[in-house]
C-alpha cells in the first residue's frame, strides 16, 4: 500500500483540542465519520481572507479576469476559492493564498491579519489543525489605476508625448 495521499475528501479520527480553541473535536466516532473536502477548506479560507480590511482582490492575473468575467454572466457566482490552495489530510491542513493589497497597506500587517483570519476560520469550522498559511502578494492596487481604465480623449485631455522612441 503507497503512502502518498490522495486528493480529495479527507476524514479525521483524532481530536483537534488545541485547535479548535480547547474544544475536543472529532471527525469520526462510532456514530459515524465527517468527511470535510479540499474545496470546503479553501472556501473557508477564501472567504476568511476577503474579510482583512486591506485585502483589494484574491488570486492571480488570469483568475481574477476569468472570476470577474464570470461574475458578469447573469446568474454568475463569486469563485471563493479563487486564488486559494490546500492541502488537506487527515487532522491538518495548509493553506497557500495569491492576493492584491491596497496600496498604503503594511503588508507584513496585513500577511499576519490574514494568516489569524484563515487560521480561526478555518480550524473553528473544521477542526481541523492549520499548520501553515503561506500568502504571496502578487501586486498592490492603486485606487487611480481604476480611473486610467478610460481613453484619454474620453476624460478630455490631449494624449502625453512619449518621452522615448
Amino acid at each position: 500500500m503507497s503512502s502518498t495521499p490522495t486528493p480529495g475528501p479527507r476524514t479525521s479520527s483524532a481530536g483537534a483540542s488545541s485547535a479548535n480553541g480547547g474544544r475536543d473535536v472529532e471527525l469520526a466516532t462510532r456514530a459515524g465519520t465527517t468527511t470535510i473536502a479540499d474545496t470546503v477548506v479553501s472556501k473557508i479560507a477564501g472567504i476568511a481572507t476577503r474579510e482583512v480590511s486591506g485585502v483589494h482582490s484574491v488570486g492571480g492575473g488570469a483568475a481574477r479576469a476569468m472570476g470577474s468575467l464570470r461574475e458578469r454572466i447573469p446568474g454568475g457566482s463569486t469563485n471563493h476559492s479563487q486564488g486559494i490552495s490546500v492541502e488537506v489530510g487527515e487532522t491538518q491542513a495548509a493553506v497557500d493564498i495569491d492576493l492584491i493589497a491596497e496600496y498604503g497597506v503594511a503588508i507584513a500587517d496585513l500577511a499576519g491579519s490574514v494568516r489569524r483570519s484563515v487560521v480561526t476560520s478555518v480550524q473553528r469550522m473544521t477542526g481541523l489543525e492549520v499548520t501553515e498559511v503561506n500568502i504571496a502578494v502578487n501586486d498592490v492596487h492603486v485606487p487611480s489605476e481604476d480611473d486610467d481604465s478610460s481613453s484619454p480623449d474620453d476624460r478630455g485631455s490631449t494624449p502625453r508625448q512619449t518621452r522615448v522612441q
